[in-house]
C-alpha cells in the first residue's frame, strides 16, 4: 500500500510501503463455524518492522514500539488474519473544507449529521453495500475441504465493478455477491488486487444498472468528524449500521498469522469508534454527506472503539486504471521514506517538520529504486517531498496514500526540497511490479 504516512512516535526507522503481499487467512478446517477465539490473544514478534517503501520487497529494519492487538473485520470459517497497531502517537489531520477536490470530488467531510440525515443517507448508500461469500479451499487431517468466509464490499460502478479488502477474498476458489435486495450474482471475478495495501477489485460479470456508492475525498478529514459504518455484521446482519466519529488519522497496523509470521504493514489507516465487527471487512465508513471516505479493514480486540478503515483516496488510481485500461496496475513512485515529525527532523538535521524524507535504512542502498519513476524525475536520496501536485504530504496523507489516487502513466508534479530550497519535478509514475 504505497500508503505510508507512518506518524510513528520516537520512531526514525524508515517505513515498508506495505510491500509484503497480504497472508490469505488460516482456513484449516472442512466446514463453516464461528471465527476462533484464538487470534484475539495473538501477539506479534518484540521487532515490529516499519519501513515505508512504495518499491519491491527488500530487506528491512526493526523497531519497537506501542503494541496494541487488532483482528481484522473478516467472518471467516476456522480462522482470521490478526494485526497489531505500532506507534499510534503523533497522527495528523488535515482541515475540513468545503471546496470541490483534486480530483473532482465534493469534500463532504466538514458536513455534521442532521436529526433525520442518518437515515436518509443509510436509505441512499445500503442499495450499493454487498455481502461477500468467498469459498476457499482447506486442508486438516481428516483431508482435504471447503471453507466459507464473508465480508463486505461496495459497488462503484453500475456495471458492476465492487471494492472490498483482498483478505477477504484471498485464496478463495469462487466468490458471491448478495445484494440488499437479495439478488444474488455468481458469476464473480477477481479482477486484482492491490500489491501495496489489503484492496480487491471485483467486477460482476454481465451487469448493468446496479446502485452505486459515491467516492468521497480522504484527504480532507478531520479528527472528530462523525462517520458511519455499514457492513455485513458477524457474516450474519446484513448492511448493520453503526455510528462514530474519526478518532484519528495516519495509524500504522501490522498484520500476521497466529505465530506472528507472514506480517503485512498498512500505513495512513483511519481510526474510528464506529463499532467494526467480523464481516464489516470492505464495507464503507461514510461521511455526513453519504460519500465513502474509507474502506472498514480491522478492529482492535485489547481495547474499545478501536476500528481501523484505509483511505479512500488510496484506492482512486487504481480503479480507474481498472475501468479505464482493464489492467490491475498499481501506480508507484519508487523510493523509501521517513515520514517526518518533530523527532525525525531533529535525528536527521531537516528543516521542515511534515513531508517525507528519501531515506534508507541500509547505507549501502540507495533509497530511491533505480530507473524507477522517482529516480528518472532526478530525486535524490536526501531529499525531502514535501507535497504530491500541491497537497502536504503528511496533513492530507502519506506519500503512498496521495500517490494512489493516479493511474500509471499520470504525470505527477511533486514538490521536494533540496539544500533548504524548494523544486517541482515531474514524475510519469509507473506499475509496481514484486
Amino acid at each position: 500500500m504505497e500508503s505510508g504516512n507512518s506518524n510513528e512516535a520516537n520512531n526514525n526507522t524508515p517505513v515498508v510501503d506495505q510491500s509484503t503481499p497480504t497472508t490469505p487467512p488460516d482456513t484449516s478446517t472442512s466446514s463453516a463455524s464461528a471465527p476462533s477465539d484464538d487470534w484475539k490473544n495473538y501477539k506479534p514478534k518484540n521487532n515490529v518492522d516499519t519501513l515505508v517503501v512504495d518499491r519491491p520487497p527488500r530487506s528491512r529494519g526493526s523497531n519497537a514500539g506501542v503494541i496494541v492487538g487488532v483482528i481484522l473485520a473478516i467472518m471467516l470459517a476456522g480462522g482470521a488474519l490478526a494485526i497489531s497497531i505500532v506507534n499510534m502517537m503523533n497522527s495528523q489531520s488535515s482541515q475540513p473544507t468545503a471546496t470541490v477536490s483534486a480530483d473532482g470530488y465534493y469534500t463532504g467531510n466538514s458536513i455534521e449529521f442532521e436529526e433525520t440525515s442518518i437515515a436518509n443517507i443509510v436509505s441512499k448508500v445500503t442499495p450499493a453495500v454487498v455481502s461477500i461469500i468467498s469459498e476457499v479451499r482447506t486442508t486438516s487431517y481428516f483431508g482435504y475441504g471447503t471453507a466459507r468466509a464473508s465480508g463486505t464490499g461496495m459497488i462503484v460502478t453500475e456495471d458492476g465493478y465492487i471494492i472490498t479488502n483482498k483478505h477477504v477474498v484471498n485464496g478463495a476458489r469462487s466468490v458471491q455477491v448478495i445484494t440488499d435486495s437479495g439478488d444474488t450474482y455468481d458469476n464473480v471475478t477477481i479482477v486484482g488486487t492491490d500489491p501495496l495495501n489489503d484492496v480487491a477489485y471485483l467486477k460482476i460479470n454481465g451487469a448493468s444498472g446496479l446502485p452505486t456508492i459515491p467516492l468521497g475525498d480522504s484527504k480532507t478529514i478531520a479528527v472528530g468528524q462523525p462517520v458511519l459504518a455499514i457492513g455485513n455484521a458477524l457474516g450474519a446482519y446484513q448492511n448493520s449500521v453503526t455510528q462514530g466519529i474519526i478518532g484519528g488519522t495516519g495509524r500504522s497496523i501490522s498484520a500476521g498469522d497466529s505465530d506472528g509470521n507472514n506480517v503485512e504493514y498498512l500505513t495512513d489507516m483511519l481510526q474510528t469508534d464506529a463499532a467494526i465487527n467480523p464481516g464489516n471487512s470492505g464495507g464503507p465508513l461514510v461521511n455526513a454527506a453519504g460519500e465513502v471516505i474509507g474502506i472498514n479493514t480491522a478492529v482492535s480486540t485489547d481495547a474499545q472503539g478501536l476500528g481501523f478503515a484505509i483511505p479512500i483516496s488510496a484506492v482512486k488510481g487504481m480503479l480507474k486504471n481498472i475501468i479505464d485500461n482493464g489492467k490491475a496496475e498499481r501506480a508507484y513512485l519508487g523510493l523509501s521514506y521517513v515520514t517526518i515529525t518533530s523527532e525525525v527532523a531533529k535525528e536527521f538535521n531537516l528543516s521542515v517538520n511534515q513531508g517525507a524524507y528519501v531515506h534508507s535504512d541500509n547505507s549501502r542502498q540507495s533509497a530511491v529504486v533505480s530507473d524507477g519513476p522517482a529516480d528518472k524525475a532526478g530525486i535524490e536520496d536526501g531529499d525531502i517531498v514535501s507535497k504530491i501536485n500541491g497537497v502536504q504530504v503528511g496533513r492530507a496523507g502519506s506519500i503512498a496514500t496521495l500517490i494512489g489516487e493516479y493511474k500509471v502513466g499520470d504525470v505527477v508534479p511533486v514538490t521536494i526540497i533540496r539544500d533548504n530550497k524548494e523544486m517541482v519535478v515531474n514524475v510519469t509514475l509507473s506499475a509496481y511490479k514484486d
